[in-house]
């Protein structure tokens, strides 16, 4: 089945919203090695961020992407089912805490 926004909704809570780190972390029930890439796409396209380099490890895909203007590292490992953003430098806060804000209101709306 194919990744899609409302598949994210479906699937994800947010399991860490951590400013002081710099990182906002969703767990989702059903991420894999397979998917992995695909819900991270259709994060990126969600958030609507650009997508500027790509990584995959043997246990860790690694994003860079720019949202609103500022690059963020966006990680998803299969052994923990979790897909977070990660600050880079000092700039990012807000964009994480609308993020934190946005999506936790959207989660709620379709998971009731």
């Amino acid at each position: 089945m194919p990744v899609t926004d409302n598949r994210i909704l479906t699937h994800a809570s947010v399991a860490l919203f951590d400013i002081e780190e710099g990182r906002f972390v969703l767990a989702i029930d059903d991420l894999d090695f397979d998917n992995a890439e695909a819900y991270a796409a259709a994060f990126c396209q969600l958030m609507d961020a650009a997508i500027i380099e790509k990584q995959m490890d043997a246990d860790l895909m690694s994003w860079l992407v720019d949202f609103e203007g500022v690059q963020f590292m966006l990680k998803a490992e299969h052994y923990s089912a979790s897909l977070w953003l990660e600050r880079l430098g000092a700039e990012g806060d807000d964009e994480l805490s609308f993020l934190n804000h946005w999506l936790s209101n959207q989660l709620l709306s379709s998971h009731s």
